[in-house]
Formats: C-alpha cells, structure tokens, sequence
C-alpha cells in the first residue's frame, strides 16, 4: 500500500516559474539583498534581479530565441547565472544546464541531445564553450560570455551589452503544465546520461511542496556553495530562497575557509550542502577558529548522510542538522525532514537524523519487494523490510528526452517514479535509505550496502573520508566489499586496522575484505561518490 504525506496539502498555482517566484513581489522587498556575490562582494537587490531578468530575456528575444528553443547555460554559481537562468525561463525558452566541469566534448554532446541553439557561459569556460559550439556550427554571436569582453572585441556578446539594450521581456504564451523549464542531464535510475524533462509545473510544485518545510524567512542569508546548474542548488537554494525573498550568499565553488568566513563575516543563518562538506565540519581543526553561532539549520542532500556524522556538525556548530532525499526526475525534493526537526509529527521528538524524512505534501510513496514485485506496508513498530522506493506527485518529471523506453521503465502506468534506491520505512511514514539498487555488493549471496560501510569508516578518528565498492576477489573471482580511505593528516592508520575495526561492528558477510589509501575520494559536484572511478581503479 502506499503512504502519502503527513504534511497539509500546499497549492500549487498554474503559473511559470518566473511569475510564481517574482509575480507577487511587493514594494517593501524590491530593495532587500536577493544576491550576494561573496567572492566579489556585490549585492543585487530584488528591484535590480527582476529588472535584469526581464532585460535578458528581452535581449534572447531580440535575438530570435522563442518559446520551444533550448539554450545551454555553463556557469558557475553567480548572481549572472541567476539572472541567465531566469531570464532563458521568462523568454519562453528551455534551459539545459551543464555541469561546469564538462570537456568540450561532453557539453557539445549535451547541446546536440538538446537540440539548443545558444550557449551562455563565463570567460573562465569559454575557450572549452567555444570548442563545443564550433563542433555544432553555432554561431559565434551565440555564444555568450557573460563576463567576456564583448561583442565587439571578441565576437560573443556579454551581459553588458545584452543587458544595455533594455529591451522590454517578450510577451510569451505557453502551458506551465507542460512547456519546459529545464532540461538537467542525469544518469538517473540507469547508466548513460539523460535530459530530464522538467517543466514550469514541476519546478513550481516542488518549491510549493519544500517552503513549508524549509522554514526559510526573508530575515535569512543563505549560504549558496552547491551549483546552481545542479538541480538541488537550483530548486532549494534558487528558486525556494528567491521565493522567500530571503538573501542569497553566492560562492562559485567549495573552499572550506571562504565557507566559514561568509558565515562568520555575514552572519548566514542556513546552509545547504553535501555530506563532504559535513565531514570537513565535523572533522577539520579550521572549523574551531571561526564565529558560526549565526547558523541556525544546515540540511544535507545528494548522497546519504551518517547520523553521527550530522550529529557531530550539530554539536560542533551548535545548528540543527536536517536531511532530505531526492533526484533529478523528482525536480528533486520528494522527501525531507523538515525545519523543526519534525517535531511537530512526533510529539516534539526529533526524526532520526540516519532518515531521509517524509513524503512532501501532495505526493505519495510506497516500497516495493524489487524481487516478488509486492507492496510493502507500514511497520506497526520498528523499520519495515526494505524495498524499492517509489513516488507520485506533481513534482515527477515529464519523462526523459527522446527516450520513451526509459520513460517507461522508469515510470509506470500509475504515474509512479522508481526510484531505483532500497529503502524502509517506519509506522509514521519515515523514510531510511540504504543504498542504491544496482550499488549493492553481493557477497556470498548477501547483499552489503556500501553507505552502511561509509559511514562507519567515517566514523574511525583517523580517517578523513572514505567510500566503499564491490571488486572482484583474483583469487575466489567474486565479489568483494574494497575500502577507500583518506587518511586524517599526521596519522597512519593501517589497512589491516581498518579492516578490524569494521569487523568489530558489523556481521562477518559485511566486513571490508581489501583496503586502499588515496589522498582523495573522486566525488560529483553535488558531493555523490564516483564508484566507477575507483571500481577503475582496482
């Protein structure tokens, strides 16, 4: 059976984005801090966003982009990727973002799948934007260089010379129900990259369905580390901070002693991040030289996190740490431990911070047995059996681009979205995520979750970060659990102390059987391990 949200049902307006977030707008906050460019030290009220948003998307119009066209947006964090952003929206057009850290080759791969058309980017990344674009023969006029030199002296506009020509915003006609927003690229529930086909209605929904739960006021500055062209920094720093008028401190990338002078120095209340920056946190001496008594809510996201590990940044910060869980096809918040801790469902306990939360409200999940294909009910007590995670909501996306086939296995006839992560649940609805279905290792027939492992390796004093996978055994020719281990600087814990002090914890099938010491664990920008890179490796 399923389960639907224990939260109040939200509405949620047939409305674009542009219009949800900025429509309603009064005098008193047009002048309030919207951006906060750290690095730069420069502020953006709303006034100036709305009036360079509605500029840009007269300039793309004037430039023949229109309702149904994709332009590609590759940038770091900035106030100039928000205005892009939103202005790519308020033309009517797609925006397919694209990870900063693509090669020529990967974004013009992403830009031929999309079928855009233009390109923005910063001066940083356009010798490679050039190269993709070249590939693709689109024109050197559209290509923009948001910080470039110009039209003029360069051949690629910037935003000075886009912006400069004050053209009004087009008036454009769609269906938010069905025109798209934005077209991310995830490898979702299988391996090779896909567009995910948001649209205004999806990404409206979601930030619709987290407000309540954020608890995010305009009095609150917000930390803004996690890439806005991913969808997390997107939908939950983005869009959801703009929607409540709160202040937005922009760093471009993670950099753990810029991280806590902008707390300290401007006094940010929230944060959000991945568990790699929860294991600086925890973890660094930095941490202890500096004043982050502002912070008041931190919430992880993209990868589980270790409720000793978040309970180890609460009582070091002295915050409240929350969790939440989502993908890119889920636009991509479907559940979370919301503001209070979730105290207002469990009679003024805390959620267990080792769950990923409740369902966000107007949506539904359930779990299904990925073997028999039966439902799993709620648990009168203690955790369910762990099945597959699936959702319903408003916020599912609207498929994948030009695949129908993986549409179709990865949502069903009953509009549910597999999620492809095993999960449990508890009698509220609570829900704990395992791990990935296709990252289990099976040893001996045994299924070990590799984020169990993690978590207790990160736990071990002298280890700074780690990451488990399966290999194959030379010798048995099966699979194996194999530990990656960063050490802590100025110890040298063994491999065989490693593996004694995990089969001390856990049942003998789950023990680590190899150990390696690197000085780095490859992750994703959005802080998700790269299995593939150390499975290469072995």
């Amino acid at each position: 059976m399923s389960f639907a949200s224990p939260f109040p049902a939200v509405t949620v307006p047939e409305t674009t984005v542009y219009d949800y977030l900025f429509g309603g707008i009064t005098d008193s906050d047009l002048d309030r801090p919207a951006l906060i460019d750290a690095k730069a030290d420069a502020t953006t009220t709303y006034r100036d966003l709305v009036g360079r948003i509605d500029a840009f998307a007269g300039a793309l119009a004037a430039r023949g982009i229109a309702v149904g066209d994709v332009v590609g947006l590759l940038s770091p964090n900035s106030s100039a990727f928000a205005i892009a952003f939103h202005g790519i929206l308020r033309a009517g057009a797609t925006a397919t973002t694209i990870n900063a850290l693509f090669t020529p080759n990967d974004i013009a791969k992403q830009l031929t799948d999309a079928k855009a058309t233009m390109l923005v980017t910063v001066s940083v990344l356009a010798p490679g934007a050039k190269e993709a674009i070249d590939k693709l023969g689109i024109a050197d006029d559209h290509l923009i260089v948001l910080d470039g030199e110009g039209l003029e002296a360069s051949g690629h506009p910037n935003a000075a010379d886009l912006l400069g020509e004050n053209n009004a915003a087009p008036e454009v006609s769609f269906d938010p129900a069905t025109h798209l927003a934005v077209l991310p690229y995830s490898s979702g529930t299988t391996a090779n990259p896909k567009g995910v086909m948001l649209t205004h209605r999806n990404l409206v929904s979601n930030v619709c369905q987290i407000r309540p739960l954020q608890g995010m006021t305009a009095d609150d500055a917000i930390l803004a580390v996690l890439p806005f062209f991913h969808i997390y920094g997107m939908t939950v720093l983005l869009n959801a901070a703009l929607h409540a008028r709160a202040s937005l401190v922009i760093m471009p990338r993670f950099d753990l002693t810029e991280f806590l002078e902008n707390i300290q120095d401007r006094k940010c209340t929230m944060g959000y991040i991945a568990p790699p920056i929860a294991v600086a946190l925890a973890k660094h001496p930095l941490v202890d030289s500096y004043d982050l008594s502002s912070m008041h809510t931190i919430m992880s996201g993209a990868a589980p996190l270790d409720a000793d590990l978040g309970h180890a940044v609460e009582k070091r910060i002295g915050c409240r740490m929350v969790q939440g869980y989502g993908m890119s096809e889920l636009s991509p918040v479907s559940h979370v431990i919301p503001f209070d801790g979730g105290q207002s469902l469990l009679d003024g306990e805390n959620a267990k911070l080792s769950s990923s939360g409740w369902t966000v409200p107007n949506a539904e999940s359930k779990l299904v047995d990925p073997v028999s294909g039966d439902e799993i009910p709620l648990p009168s007590e203690g955790l369910s059996d762990t099945g597959e995670l699936w959702f319903r909501g408003p916020n599912v996306m609207a498929g994948y681009l030009n695949n129908d086939a993986a549409t179709a296995e990865t949502i069903d006839s009953d509009g549910f979205l597999h999620t492809g992560d095993l999960a449990q649940v508890d009698p509220t609805g609570c829900v704990f995520i395992v791990d990935r279905l296709k990252e289990l290792i099976k040893y001996k027939g045994y299924q070990v979750p590799p984020a169990e492992l993690e978590a207790l390796l990160l736990s071990h004093p002298e280890i700074a970060d780690a990451a488990v996978v399966g290999v194959v055994d030379a010798e048995s020719g099966e699979e194996i659990p194999k530990a990656f281990v960063v050490r802590q600087s100025g110890t040298e814990v063994t491999a065989d102390a490693v593996m004694e002090f995990v089969a001390g914890k856990v049942a003998p099938y789950k023990k680590v059987r190899q150990v390696e010491f690197i000085g780095e664990i490859p992750k994703s920008v959005s802080g998700k391990i790269l299995r593939k890179d150390l499975r290469t490796r072995s």
